[in-house]
């Protein structure tokens, strides 16, 4: 049978309760055609890209399942009825992955900077430590000034009496 990771959004004002009452009804749905459920993450509330139906947040459920396709159609008809169900994702995958998902996984602080980029804090050697180190911007510029451009006016080197 194939595989398939399936992910659904419920809208903001549901209560734990209800998103837990739709992921049993939909896994009974799955099992009543034959079909398995992997696991089941609860994701959360999490904002929207974008307002869907007013919303701007969601509670987010993914869902592996190994089903026949009637099973899945059958499953996201009966969402697409719902008026709590927001919007729902399913994709075919080859094989399902049975550890936590990424959104589950708390994030270890050595993951976070693997890219090669240098840590917000510590040493900055890359950077110039005094503004004398800096190159001085006090001659001309490259090629003549464009047309219609004001003449920049001498430094004021008047003292200030007091």
């Amino acid at each position: 049978m194939p595989h398939y990771e399936h992910i659904f959004m419920v809208r903001q004002d549901a209560s734990n309760a209800t998103v837990e009452e739709l992921t049993e009804h939909y896994k009974s749905v799955i099992a009543a055609n034959e079909g398995s459920i992997g696991k089941v993450e609860y994701w959360g509330v999490k904002s929207l890209a974008y307002r869907i139906r007013k919303n701007r947040k969601a509670h987010y459920t993914l869902m592996n399942i190994t089903a026949p396709p009637a099973a899945l159609a059958e499953m996201e008809r009966q969402m697409s009825l719902n008026e709590e169900v927001v919007r729902f994702l399913t994709l075919r995958m080859d094989e399902l992955d049975e550890e936590p998902s990424v959104m589950v996984r708390p994030a270890r602080r050595d993951e976070r900077r693997d890219d090669g980029r240098p840590e917000r804090r510590g040493d900055r050697d890359d950077r110039p430590r005094d503004r004398d180190d800096r190159p001085r911007r006090d001659g001309p510029r490259d090629g003549p000034p464009r047309e219609g451009a004001r003449e920049s006016r001498p430094a004021r080197t008047e003292e200030v009496q007091s």
